[in-house]
């Protein structure tokens, strides 16, 4: 007696395995995208937390916060400090340890090149010109060498003319790594925080960025974009 044998043919593996395949290619870019949007909207609530801190420690130890900033760093920002000088450098470094000045974020270097760090696409704010510093996790702060007397009216929301332009500066939530692309509006390349926002950010690599604008004044750091205003709301 013969035995029937069951199984696959050649083609129908080939067949399964073509249409498997077709859906990878789908999917991943999708679950690729979504997981750097969770880690990025994780980091910018760190490191806004961060930033916050830093103003109150300032307070407590040197009455100095984003309010009370009145010189700009000077040529060694890196070293200024606290009790000697109201900068914004001089803040960051009595409070944030670990953290490494550069004069300009166009100094630093994207890892594993000799390329200078550049920011991709159109910015609304974020600008390579601005000091920065990498903090110990290593996200990046950078904000306007101008800035200075950066206050706001309580109640006053922030918006594109509450607060002067020194006074904006940005979160590259991965440091120097790519993509190093603001983060934008889906419909819109991402304009300054108005009073009344319509903004979405899709969780795609054309929307979701690494930078996220923000605004230092008194005591706090706030988004400064439409844009960065919905991820942080949105991440809550």
């Amino acid at each position: 007696m013969r035995t029937k044998k069951f199984g696959f043919t050649l083609a129908e593996v080939l067949i399964t395995l073509g249409i498997i395949g077709v859906v990878a290619a789908m999917t991943i870019p999708t679950l690729i995208s979504n997981t750097n949007s969770a880690k990025f909207k994780s980091q910018y609530k760190k490191t806004l937390s961060t930033l916050n801190q830093a103003a109150l420690m300032g307070t407590a130890q040197y009455d100095l916060d984003y309010a009370s900033i009145t010189t700009k760093c000077g040529t060694s920002g890196g070293t200024e400090k606290p009790d000697v000088t109201a900068s914004m450098c001089a803040l960051i470094n009595g409070t944030l340890s670990g953290a490494t000045y550069y004069s300009s974020a166009a100094t630093m270097k994207v890892p594993g090149t000799s390329k200078a760090y550049t920011i991709n696409g159109t910015a609304a704010v974020a600008k390579t010109a601005m000091v920065a510093y990498q903090l110990a996790d290593g996200s990046v702060v950078a904000f306007d060498s101008g800035i200075a007397s950066c206050t706001l009216a309580p109640g006053t929301p922030v918006t594109d003319a509450s607060l002067p332009a020194t006074c904006r500066g940005f979160i590259d939530v991965n440091g120097p790594t790519l993509p190093n692309k603001e983060v934008k509006c889906s419909s819109a390349a991402g304009k300054v925080a108005s009073s009344v926002g319509t903004c979405i950010v899709r969780n795609n690599a054309a929307d979701m960025g690494d930078i996220f604008p923000v605004v230092f004044h008194d005591g706090t750091v706030e988004p400064i974009t439409d844009a960065a205003r919905y991820v942080l709301n949105q991440s809550k």
